[in-house]
């Protein structure tokens, strides 16, 4: 904060957070009592209760409880239940907030997620840190495409015949008719709109007046909505890799295929360039690249048991998310370059296949809450002519990674139920935000996260400087927590203001 206090920039400072026995303006108006007098049974967390837990997982002290909420908000009154899944990591000290987490999505389960934050010491100390599996996954109440989502990640939109293309589209048309009969009534009931109002259920159920946020890219979108539409209980929000909240998912997925392409080319080649002794794909990063091409297009003519380009580049984009997983991706192009080989033996074939299986997999709730969120909200725009325009286009720019990001997307211009109208985000009435956001972050691009900064009303934005991490609170940077534990904890509110990012690995 030196740096602010030199330039003469006087920091906000917002009140603290109530804490003890329900105040009578932390109920939920509205909401009939068999809800609100519910409490939560709060006992250690077993393995088999957290979804998508990572391998050797510390959940030592992570609680969990379950909740009962209207299947529709729009009608509570009729007893018809979705079950809710959290979980509490205690604070430390004398807890005076709680803090709700979101580790993205939308449709990612957020019940094991409070362990990560587990060093955050100052934060701990004051706050109880919670998780939640939102309405359609987890171990929530779940929804489903049944199991049909994959095929969106099959066919190569690179591929140009017009066969090709008008079968991805047929296959985005299925996904989308067979996540909407399995779901019946329920699917259009997963939406935001739906969900931050179990989220303010919650709240009243922890006791509280207000909740602080620290929500990671689909759940900067949660937090933004939950701060307009309850500005009174909104008390420090943590927008950490921030989708464009302010316009529809389409138009922010949309901005996709730029934020890839630039991690690939002018983060991640270079790095592996740099490391050629290692991995031998080239010394510089147009060298990797075209090494690259080359394997795409022999895993194209010989994929590995039925997995070809897309199977591995969706794998590659997830391990692009962070900077601690490029060796692991390196290690990954080795691995296939070495199974498609003219001669490769069986086991080299084998681990390669493992390799893609293991970073590409999703649990079939999840993609169901994703899909069912986002042709669920908001208008689509577009034709089949238009998007097959659209990918083109991309791929005329050089945008190739996952095949330009616009066709495999196309689930929503086949949804046939009317999405539920996204209400106008302008942050006015809403206390001070805080977006954070790194330059190159592949997943929610800069330009996406400047535009909603300027578009919402009294937010600050931390910009992370020669950073493309996508996820920055509690991940290591210290210059980042610094900043982000003064809001959260103190409630000291930042000018916008930058910190440098972190160097990247050495294998």
């Amino acid at each position: 904060m030196k740096r602010l206090l030199a330039a003469g920039l006087v920091p906000v400072v917002l009140g603290g957070l109530l804490a003890g026995a329900v105040p009578a303006s932390a109920s939920a108006p509205g909401v009939p009592a068999h809800y609100t007098g519910q409490k939560l049974d709060w006992h250690p967390c077993a393995e088999e209760e957290l979804i998508t837990l990572p391998p050797g997982t510390d959940i030592s002290g992570l609680e969990c409880a379950t909740y009962r909420t209207p299947r529709d908000w729009d009608r509570p009154t009729e007893r018809q239940d979705l079950t809710i899944a959290v979980s509490r990591l205690k604070s430390t000290g004398p807890s005076t907030a709680s803090v709700l987490t979101n580790p993205g999505g939308p449709g990612g389960a957020g019940r094991w997620f409070p362990v990560t934050f587990r060093g955050q010491e100052k934060l701990r100390e004051h706050q109880d840190v919670i998780g939640i599996d939102v309405r359609g996954t987890g171990k929530s109440t779940n929804v489903t495409c049944r199991g049909t989502a994959d095929l969106i990640r099959k066919l190569d939109p690179r591929d140009r015949d017009p066969r090709n293309l008008n079968q991805i589209l047929a296959n985005a048309e299925h996904v989308a008719k067979s996540c909407q009969n399995a779901n019946g009534d329920l699917g259009p009931l997963i939406t935001t709109y739906q969900t931050i109002k179990d989220f303010d259920l919650l709240r009243a159920l922890l006791g509280r007046e207000k909740i602080n946020w620290v929500g990671y890219s689909g759940g900067t979108w949660l937090g933004a909505h939950y701060a307009q539409q309850f500005p009174q209980r909104t008390g420090r929000f943590v927008l950490d890799s921030s989708t464009e909240f302010t316009t529809t998912w389409q138009n922010s997925f949309n901005r996709q295929p730029v934020g890839f392409e630039r991690r690939w080319r002018q983060d991640f080649l270079p790095w592996m360039a740099r490391y050629d002794a290692k991995y031998h794909f080239g010394t510089s990063g147009e060298q990797a690249r075209q090494a690259y091409e080359r394997l795409r297009y022999a895993l194209s003519r010989s994929p590995l048991n039925g997995n070809g380009p897309m199977e591995l580049e969706y794998a590659m984009v997830y391990m692009l998310y962070k900077k601690a997983s490029f060796p692991a991706l390196a290690d990954l192009l080795v691995k296939v370059r070495a199974g498609v080989e003219n001669g490769a033996p069986e086991q080299a074939k084998e681990d390669a296949l493992a390799a893609v299986k293991d970073a590409g997999d999703f649990p079939d709730a999840q993609d169901a809450t994703f899909w069912n969120t986002l042709c669920g909200e908001g208008r689509f725009t577009g034709t089949r002519e238009s998007l097959i325009r659209d990918s083109q286009r991309n791929l005329d720019r050089g945008l190739l990674m996952a095949g330009g990001g616009v066709l495999n997307a196309s689930v929503c211009l086949f949804w046939d139920k009317q999405p539920r109208p996204l209400p106008k985000l302008d942050g006015k009435g809403v206390p001070p935000v805080l977006i954070v956001q790194s330059e190159h972050d592949p997943a929610t691009p800069i330009e996406g996260a400047r535009k909603a900064h300027a578009a919402f009303a009294n937010s600050r934005m931390l910009t992370v400087t020669g950073e493309g991490d996508h996820g920055l609170y509690a991940t290591g940077n210290a210059g980042v927590d610094k900043v982000v534990d003064a809001y959260l904890v103190d409630g000291v509110v930042p000018a916008d203001q930058s910190v440098p990012g972190m160097p990247l690995p050495v294998p």
